[in-house]
């Protein structure tokens, strides 16, 4: 695959469709792979840092969208950090980007950030792989789906200490035009918002794991709007004299990034008390068949970071989190010190 091939790749508006292993296209071996992780970002969530957390897992891809002049690259926010893919020659550019995100959330939030970079090739030498799938969220946003483990390998690598750059503390501030929380929590209409991270083992086939992904998804599909998480009518801004257009607001809506696939599901949804009990009972099972690992986080309300970027800022970005805890409290819940309920 090219360069212009990963980034113009066929995108698919189905989520369904991004399930299935053979859409995947593998990235360039010389491609650069970056990963952003808050350092005990549960810690700053129990203290009711939630936005700060979201707002510093999302700075690394303003920065560099900022920085290298478009958005048009791979990447995934994960709530409590972020992954991402850019060409070789986007290496000085990642490099400084990250550097100055990790020493202004140090001090503009106190938060530690690590970040790393290494390449495709370095992660096929692992024995994984990263490739790539587009879905269309909307006519204008697309999101970029991960597959093959490699995203994974590279955040353990980088938690074990590999591939990991340090904060430029003089490098001046990273440019995060465009990136805001502008809207109030959003209260859950169905009975709880629930944040779900289901992941492959080793003895699961591709195949397989799809088929169970897209069980999993069928049962939140039966909720209004595929249980979307942000209502339909309109959010409620923070600055209580703004004044927002219906019409904008349903292409808040449409662009946001409620479900995906990042080396395996992670949904953001509103759903019933009686959904979430279905599809962990699918989990469980999977899990007891040594399929799966998975943690899921049910809390009142959901939390969004919008990225508008100012040369596009119709394909404006909605980047989703459960507001205690989400993704990072599901991710805790997946650690196999931890029971899960049964």
């Amino acid at each position: 695959m090219h360069s212009s091939d990963a980034q113009h790749a066929q995108a698919y508006r189905e989520f369904t469709h991004v399930l299935d292993p053979k859409v995947y296209e593998p990235l360039p071996g010389d491609w650069l792979i970056g990963i952003t992780d808050v350092v005990n970002s549960t810690g700053a969530i129990r203290a009711g840092r939630y936005e700060d957390v979201n707002y510093t897992g999302a700075s690394a891809i303003a920065a560099i969208g900022n920085a290298w002049g478009d958005f048009d690259f791979p990447f995934v926010f994960r709530g409590d950090g972020a992954a991402f893919a850019l060409p070789p020659e986007g290496a000085a550019t990642a490099a400084t980007a990250l550097r100055q995100v990790a020493a202004f959330v140090k001090d503009r939030f106190g938060l530690d950030l690590r970040i790393g970079l290494l390449t495709v090739q370095e992660i096929r030498a692992g024995g994984q792989d990263v490739r790539i799938a587009r879905y269309a969220a909307s006519d204008v946003a697309t999101y970029a789906m991960f597959a093959g483990g490699g995203l994974k390998w590279a955040e353990q690598q980088l938690k074990n200490g590999h591939y990991r750059l340090q904060p430029e503390m003089d490098g001046g501030e990273p440019d995060l035009t465009g990136l805001a929380c502008e809207w109030r929590p959003f209260a859950s209409r169905q009975g709880q918002i629930l944040s779900l991270l289901v992941e492959p083992t080793d003895r699961v086939t591709p195949e397989r794991f799809a088929a169970l992904a897209r069980d999993v998804i069928a049962v939140f599909d039966e909720g209004p709007r595929q249980s979307h998480p942000l209502p339909s009518v309109m959010g409620v801004p923070k600055d209580e004299r703004v004044r927002v257009a219906p019409e904008r607001w349903a292409g808040v809506a449409a662009n946001s990034d409620f479900r995906k696939y990042d080396d395996g599901l992670r949904l953001t949804v509103d759903c019933a008390v009686e959904q979430i009990d279905r599809a962990e009972a699918i989990l469980v099972a999977a899990r007891a068949r040594g399929e799966v690992i998975f943690g899921l986080h049910r809390q009142s309300h959901a939390l969004m970071t919008c990225l508008v970027p100012s040369a596009r800022p119709d394909a404006h970005l909605h980047f989703l989190d459960g507001m205690d805890g989400g993704y990072a409290k599901a991710a805790e819940m997946m650690d196999p010190r931890k029971r899960l309920s049964a």
